[in-house]
């Protein structure tokens, strides 16, 4: 009987190892910039074409390699950045399993150009399939250069599971940002197809995360973030991170150590529970923090994708993170201080440092002749109080129109103090939740808030916000659920797509379904007629809000079904929701407020703005003092 067990040729085991090491086109960037990094390069260049699938290049100004060197590269286990075991735990470079370039060759087309800065010539290698088909000296600018062609051509079913271009290249941007937010010092160009992304010159680590996502915000970045340093023996860790109130569902949270990008769950709850009482459950702070440890004390060679790493000292890093965060936000007076009762006390001004000898016990100074019972030895005078002045004109002067005269049998019926105060403690027993029983009395203020009384006090609300959070969740119901009402508009409104716009309409179309549109899409999806509408949506926003909801779905780069669901019910219940100025029955405020607390989270609205305040009972009696 012959023998069963062979040794697998090397195209099928760079195959086996590419799934591992190649999983989508985001995986080669990070692979080849990452190398990049590793030659020394001051300049990386960028550029992709159809989100990585057609090309995917990457040149840069390093020190490149020689003839023999370059075709090595390609070979499974070939490294320059380790020789023996040891050379693991002093790794300081980004790449040392010398998979890489072995997996990619085995997915797609490569061709090399590379020279070094002392030859002449450079050479030019073209590999697909692990098979050379080109090796000889060219002319090249020093450095290298990797053109990455046709990703998954001999692997057709890992090729048709990629998803839309969309979600390709926001997991590219992903990996692009890993890399540049820790290498700083390094110039970066970033190219889809002939569009210039993104040009990230050389900065420090506060301009280069400005330069890198602030152009999505609202508020400049650097403005949102407080800085955090701290050093000690086992670890440096310095970056910064996000002021409370700019916390929001989808945070940039990022951790890097020795210049790499990891994940670490452990080290991301020291910095949540920093936050404790600061921020919405469903929200987290940005954080942008960088650890500096030996090697030796860490281990990165646990994945191939190199993101989990464990540490040697985890639990005593965790208590110096913790307290660095902890510090940032005391030093800025973000954690809520002790609030002492001042009414009354005395200002006291900020005095200079006093020496020793300025410190002089404190002397009472009194007149001992002084005697409070001698005639006119006090200046105190009692005002004159003329109390005739009260019933001047008492018996003649005619009653007011609104006047109660208590004397005659038909003044108004007086409530009876028993049962004033019965009613009010059965009023001031109702809860938030029991303010729209009959028992409430509601109350609009300049059409745009809605008073009412609560147990604790006054409750005041924003109407528009208080619909828009009671649309929000009417809206993310039906598109989870499949389930809504529609109304057919009498004038279709027609809406015209380019072919980017078409693919992000592709994006949120399944949702606005959902939610009760109703689409005729053209044959080339360029064209959108909308013939139906949910029951809540004003005809007249169909338009501007399909718009807003593409753009939306651009600059977010949304690649959760989750936050596309989100995106879409935010943007329907604001375009749909009460607006100020709008007077309402004492039925609707009711109505208003019953739908609101029956909602998961009344006080806030999508965007985290807040929807109610309350006065209480002794700030209001306080003011009447």
């Amino acid at each position: 009987m012959s023998d069963i067990i062979h040794l697998l040729p090397d195209s099928v085991a760079n195959q086996i190892a590419a799934g591992e090491v190649i999983q989508r086109p985001a995986s080669v960037i990070k692979e080849l910039v990452e190398n990049a990094i590793d030659a020394g390069a001051t300049h990386i260049r960028v550029v992709i074409k159809d989100a990585g699938r057609t090309l995917i290049q990457v040149t840069d100004d390093g020190k490149g390699m020689s003839e023999t060197d370059g075709r090595m590269a390609f070979e499974r286990h070939a490294t320059s950045k380790i020789k023996n075991a040891d050379d693991l735990f002093a790794l300081r470079t980004m790449g040392f399993r010398g998979e890489a370039l072995a997996s990619i060759a085995a997915v797609a087309q490569v061709e090399l150009r590379t020279r070094r800065d002392d030859d002449e010539l450079g050479v030019l290698i073209e590999i697909a399939g692990t098979k050379i088909f080109r090796h000889e000296l060219v002319q090249c600018d020093k450095g290298s250069t990797f053109m990455v062609k046709n990703l998954f051509f001999n692997v057709p079913a890992r090729r048709r599971f990629l998803k839309s271009d969309n979600v390709e290249k926001s997991h590219i941007l992903n990996e692009f940002y890993r890399i540049v937010l820790v290498n700083n010092e390094i110039e970066f160009s970033f190219f889809d197809g002939e569009e210039e992304m993104f040009h990230l010159p050389a900065s420090n680590v506060k301009a280069r995360i400005e330069n890198v996502l602030g152009k999505n915000q609202k508020k400049r970045i650097q403005q949102q973030l407080l800085p955090i340093e701290t050093s000690t023996n086992l670890v440096k860790i310095y970056g910064y991170v996000g002021k409370p109130e700019f916390a929001q569902k989808s945070p940039n949270q990022y951790f890097f150590v020795n210049g790499r990008y990891m994940r670490h769950p452990y080290f991301h709850k020291a910095v949540i529970m920093a936050y404790s009482q600061m921020i919405q459950a469903n929200e987290g702070p940005n954080y942008f923090i960088y650890f500096d440890v030996e090697p030796d004390t860490i281990d990165i060679n646990i994945h191939p994708t190199k993101t989990e790493i464990k540490f040697e000292n985890e639990q005593a890093i965790w208590s110096i993170l913790s307290a660095a965060v902890k510090e940032a936000l005391g030093k800025f007076n973000i954690v809520p201080s002790i609030d002492f009762d001042q009414d009354g006390a005395i200002d006291i001004p900020a005095s200079h440092q006093l020496l020793p000898e300025d410190i002089k016990p404190p002397r009472t100074n009194f007149n001992p002749e002084y005697n409070p019972f001698t005639v006119g030895g006090s200046s105190y005078k009692r005002p004159a109080l003329d109390w005739e002045k009260l019933y001047n004109d008492f018996e003649t002067s005619p009653a007011k129109p609104d006047a109660v005269d208590f004397d005659t049998e038909e003044s108004p019926e007086v409530v009876p103090v028993e049962e004033e105060l019965v009613y009010t403690q059965e009023f001031e027993q109702q809860s938030i939740t029991d303010t729209g029983d009959a028992q409430s009395v509601n109350f609009q203020f300049k059409n745009r808030y809605i008073v009412t009384s609560v147990k604790s006090g006054m409750l005041i609300i924003d109407q528009n916000r208080a619909h828009e959070r009671i649309l929000y969740e009417a809206f993310l119901g039906q598109i989870k659920t499949h389930h809504a009402n529609s109304q057919q508009l009498l004038f279709p409104e027609l809406i015209e797509l380019n072919d980017d716009n078409a693919l992000y309409f592709d994006q949120i179309a399944p949702d606005l379904q959902s939610a009760g549109f109703v689409f005729n899409i053209s044959e080339g999806g360029n064209q959108v007629e909308v013939v139906g509408t949910p029951a809540e949506l004003p005809a007249e926003k169909v338009v501007g809000l399909i718009d807003g909801l593409i753009e939306k779905a651009r600059t977010t780069g949304m690649s959760s079904s989750e936050s596309i669901h989100e995106l879409v019910a935010s943007s329907l219940a604001r375009g749909a929701s009460l607006k100020s100025g709008k007077s309402m029955t004492d039925e609707e405020m009711s109505d208003i407020i019953d739908r609101l607390f029956a909602c998961d989270s009344p006080n806030f609205t999508p965007d985290g703005k807040p929807v109610m305040s309350i006065f209480s009972l002794d700030e209001i009696q306080s003011r009447f003092r």
